[in-house]
């Protein structure tokens, strides 16, 4: 079966398809536009941009592929925190219950953190980690979240939160260091290559308790060091080796009682490779592959999938509008 999945993030409009038959995907998505020098969008800007540019975006992805899906999917909210909440998810969600009306298929709600995890194991091909618990971080600009996963017979995972920052988010301490050399939002692909024109080795001492860590002090010491004239590019590995740093120190807290279980890294965040190499060896990591690590429709559109399939083997209720 094809399920259409939807994803209208506070940076990226995003539709994709996964078709059960091959575990094949296909996605088409854009940045929202950012001003130069700006940290971010407002979120009455992200519905505008969202409402403007899905239905071109759906044309795009049907043009080489006219198929009807058999179930929608669709991000409705942030993460599976109580109360989550952001005005940008109403327009993926309208669209998708208008086109589950219109199909006379499914809609299936997910978390916009829900997808970033369905997305790294669909590029991989990994759902038997669905079967069991493990651990996931969810990393990106306004997120920043130590998980613990079990499957859910209807959701598909239960999420539990068991640490992560406590102030500014790992993806934030990035965009704001790259907004202070003049990069590009988002900033992170540009202050990772940036970050390798510098031949210094830094040691920093991350804030770490447990499975918490914090990233404010973070902001202070790149602005101390642009400050004193440091290269750019030290400022930008300094930044980076800090949060790998504290991430280390996150993993290795999460996983000291159960170093058996995977750990599934999502979000814009884990598509660093300085991330991906430190940690990839240190657990049982799972990274996205196919730049599916940023915002992106797949991982819903793969739940989705997981959510019809259960329904149609009497495993699951019914989706509830």
């Amino acid at each position: 079966m094809i399920c259409l999945g939807l994803d209208t993030s506070n940076y990226t409009t995003s539709v994709a398809l996964y078709d059960t038959a091959d575990g094949s995907y296909r996605s088409v998505r854009r940045l929202l536009p950012v001003e130069p020098g700006s940290l971010g969008l407002r979120q009455s800007d992200a519905v505008f941009h969202h409402t403007a540019r899905l239905s071109g975006l759906l044309g795009e992805l049907f043009e080489n592929q006219p198929v009807k899906p058999e179930a929608v999917a669709v991000s409705v909210k942030p993460s599976e925190q109580e109360g989550s909440y952001m005005p940008c998810f109403l327009v993926g969600r309208n669209v998708a219950y208008s086109l589950g009306a219109a199909f006379g298929v499914p809609v299936y709600p997910f978390s916009h953190q829900l997808g970033h995890i369905g997305a790294v194991l669909a590029s991989k091909n990994r759902g038997d980690v669905l079967n069991a618990p493990f651990f996931a971080f969810h990393l990106s600009g306004g997120t920043t979240d130590a998980l613990f996963c079990e499957p859910d017979p209807v959701s598909i995972l239960r999420v539990k939160r068991l640490g992560g920052s406590t102030d500014l988010k790992a993806g934030q301490a990035i965009d704001r260091v790259g907004a202070m050399l003049g990069l590009p939002f988002p900033a992170g692909p540009a202050l990772e290559r940036l970050a390798d024109e510098s031949g210094r080795v830094f040691s920093p001492k991350p804030s770490v308790k447990g499975t918490d860590c914090s990233f404010s002090g973070l902001e202070n010491q790149c602005r101390a060091m642009l400050a004193n004239s440091e290269p750019p590019a030290d400022i930008a590995k300094y930044c980076l080796t800090y949060i790998v740093k504290a991430l280390e120190g996150v993993t290795a807290s999460l996983t000291a009682a159960n170093p058996d279980l995977p750990v599934v890294f999502s979000g814009g965040v884990t598509a660093n490779g300085m991330l991906r190499n430190a940690l990839g060896s240190r657990c049982r990591a799972v990274f996205a592959k196919d730049s599916l690590a940023s915002d992106n429709a797949v991982g819903a559109a793969y739940l989705g999938a997981l959510r019809y399939a259960r329904e149609e083997a009497g495993a699951a209720s019914p989706p509830v509008a």
